[in-house]
């Protein structure tokens, strides 16, 4: 039974993250990713100090110790940097039986305590006992925790949407424009390792974010694209991983860390869709390309989108503000797949042309129409028409396609050649070989003994695809959850922004029947109506305070049962008063004066009846509640009732 206990204990404590424990490949990386994060911020305070000891000093022989000393950590950084580099370019844990896809490491963070900053905020600004909040403050920093090793699937995506979704209602709870909670949310750049801190929740927001979307390319990078079902899931991935870069991209336009500046997360966004893209194009062909003049044009035109798509990444990857941390693997590889759709989709035209004749059965109109959509310019000026009936023109614009594709398969290999990372990839050095192999093979079976050269340029071929990838939001990132720290009340109007003053207690006396107040809304209930010459007034109640309970049957919001007094008429519980220094947008007004957002407890007291004289008649607290059918449906009524009677059913309820 004890056995038991504690696996269903280890299990569920497990379920909202990945063990951090556990050896996998993915994990490794991770670890290794934290560490490296850790010497490049020791060898950074390293620089940081000599750099300015460098300034400080004028003595000749210590400036040359510390030139010294600033090469070698400069070099120690180099080889730091260069690693991360290599943790980027890891692409065969997450696949090896396709080209390999790029997929982005989730950004490491340092722990956070809230315990101390949340109680002192608690006690100071709602008048409670943090201590009473220990254990809603735990499950929020485990849920911090588990979202640092999420599992690469939907739960893991809802694990990180959920934390994001508790921020928001934490910032109404605790964070304020105008004060600092003393809370440094730290994060470290995905590509340069150099941290980032911040007091505010925006960097922490963002941070998740862009795990968000890292997450889905893990996801996606690890899908079996062997199968439909694996291929539609990269694709559904790669889409929602651009999805969620988009909204980071317009929701935090100032971000300080570099992977999240406008101009990386653009290029991001286009790498995804393009890795998207590939995946569409490798769906279609899943099933087998057929030796047929219009699947081949098809295919054709599919590869061309593929390969410009990806021409398009590897042009943002070189751009002078992000070349100089984009791992040279990434802009290798988009380099290498822009030649190698480029050689598919001449290959594919080539072979349309090149096996394919003109029959008698043919429908000629649709071929024509076919091969004029190809092009933007018909080769040598000749027409479609003209092209498909002249066998030997065929020939001749099939070889010169097929020319292409073989110098753009041999310059994908000669690129792929010049990363270290990528010579160490199996697989995609077979793919590009076997095409080359391919073309050659073709090309030689087309050419006759003795054929003179013909140095005709084929024309570039015209993109087009029936699935075109877009960025999605993905439904995941849109969760509700219920706010841990809802004890302290309603969110509307227990916040951050709203000033309570310390408890105190408020006496009240009935005047015939009434106690010279209304009350509308939900819990905590508003006081409004307030007579100024009634006795509630005069012991302080103000128009707009809160009532946060009075008795068992109008306590809205505090769990605690007020105590009635029998003998002295009496009834008392905990308040809460507004500030003086309250801000007026936050205040409403009635009559000319200005309503407090003060939290009222009130004290009901019958023995004496006060002198003063009432402005107007209101209806009695006691009876509030019931249906009155005279009063407007947005407030609530106050109907007189049979004073004795609600007193007996007063001290029966406590």
């Amino acid at each position: 039974m004890q056995i038991f206990t504690v696996s269903l204990f280890l299990s569920l404590s497990l379920s909202q993250g990945c063990n951090p424990l556990a050896e996998t490949g993915r994990s490794k990386l991770q670890n290794q990713r934290a560490s490296l994060n850790q010497q490049i911020i020791k060898e950074m305070r390293m620089r940081a100090g000599a750099e300015n000891l460098l300034k400080a000093t004028s003595n000749n022989k210590v400036r040359d110790m510390v030139v010294l000393e600033l090469s070698y950590v400069n070099s120690n950084l180099q080889l730091l940097m260069e690693q991360l580099e290599g943790l980027n370019s890891s692409v065969e844990v997450y696949q090896n039986l396709n080209i390999p896809l790029i997929p982005l490491g989730l950004k490491e963070t340092k722990e956070v305590d809230f315990s101390v900053p949340f109680k002192d905020f608690i006690l100071e600004h709602y008048s409670e006992d943090g201590a009473n909040f220990q254990d809603e403050i735990d499950d929020l920093m485990d849920l911090r925790q588990a979202c640092r090793t999420p599992s690469r699937n939907e739960a893991g995506v809802q694990l990180l949407s959920s934390y994001v979704a508790h921020l928001s209602l934490v910032e109404s709870r605790f964070f304020t424009p105008n004060r600092q909670m003393g809370i440094f949310f730290t994060w470290y750049d995905s590509f340069t390792g150099v941290p980032v801190c911040q007091q505010n929740l925006s960097l922490e927001k963002a941070s998740l974010l862009f795990n968000t979307a890292a997450l889905y390319t893990q996801i996606g990078t690890r899908s079996d694209r062997q199968t439909f079902s694996g291929l539609e899931e990269a694709i559904a991935a790669f889409q929602k991983s651009a999805g969620v870069l988009h909204q980071l991209k317009e929701t935090f336009t100032h971000t300080p860390s570099y992977d999240m500046s406008p101009a990386m997360l653009s290029m991001l966004i286009k790498m995804m869709l393009a890795q998207a893209q590939e995946c569409l194009f490798e769906k279609i062909a899943l099933s087998g390309i057929r030796n047929e003049f219009f699947m081949l044009l098809r295919m054709a035109q599919e590869a061309a989108k593929v390969g410009e798509v990806y021409d398009q990444v590897y042009q943002s990857m070189i751009q002078t503000p992000i070349k100089d941390n984009v791992p040279f693997f990434w802009s290798t590889m988009a380099q290498v797949k822009t030649y190698h759709y480029c050689s598919l989709a001449h290959y594919f035209v080539s072979t349309a042309l090149l096996d394919h004749q003109l029959k008698p059965s043919d429908d000629e109109d649709k071929q024509e129409k076919a091969l004029s959509q190809l092009y933007d310019t018909m080769p040598d000026g000749r027409s479609p028409l003209d092209i498909l009936r002249d066998k030997e023109e065929r020939r001749r614009i099939g070889k010169a396609h097929l020319r292409r594709a073989i110098m753009n398969q041999e310059e994908a290999l000669r690129i792929q050649g010049l990363c270290r990372h990528l010579r160490n990839i199996d697989i995609l050095k077979d793919i590009l070989q076997a095409s080359l192999k391919r073309s050659l093979a073709k090309f030689e079976h087309n050419t006759t003994e003795g054929e003179f050269t013909d140095y005709m340029e084929a024309p570039d071929i015209i993109s087009k695809t029936e699935h075109r990838a877009e960025p999605e939001l993905p439904a995941a990132t849109k969760v509700k959850v219920k706010d841990f720290f809802h004890r302290l009340g309603p969110l509307s109007v227990f916040s951050a922004k709203q000033r309570w003053t310390a408890p105190r207690t408020v006496r009240l006396k009935m005047e015939d029947r009434d106690l010279g107040f209304t009350l509308k809304g939900d819990a905590p209930v508003q006081i409004q109506s307030l007579d100024p010459l009634c006795y509630a007034a005069m012991e302080g109640l103000k128009e707009g305070d809160y009532l946060v309970c009075f008795s068992v049957l109008l306590c809205f919001h505090k769990s605690t049962i007020c105590p009635y007094s029998q003998n002295t008429g009496t009834l008392t519980c905990p308040i809460l008063s507004v500030s003086q220094n309250q801000p007026t947008k936050s205040a409403t007004y009635s009559g000319g004066l200005p309503k407090t957002y003060s939290m009222i407890c009130l004290a009901f007291d019958d023995d004496k009846n006060p002198k003063a004289r009432k402005v107007a008649k209101k209806p009695s607290l006691l009876s509030w509640g019931l249906k009155n059918k005279h009063k407007s449906a947005s407030t609530q009524s106050l109907p007189t009732g049979d004073y004795k009677k609600t007193k007996r059913l007063f001290a029966r309820d406590l």
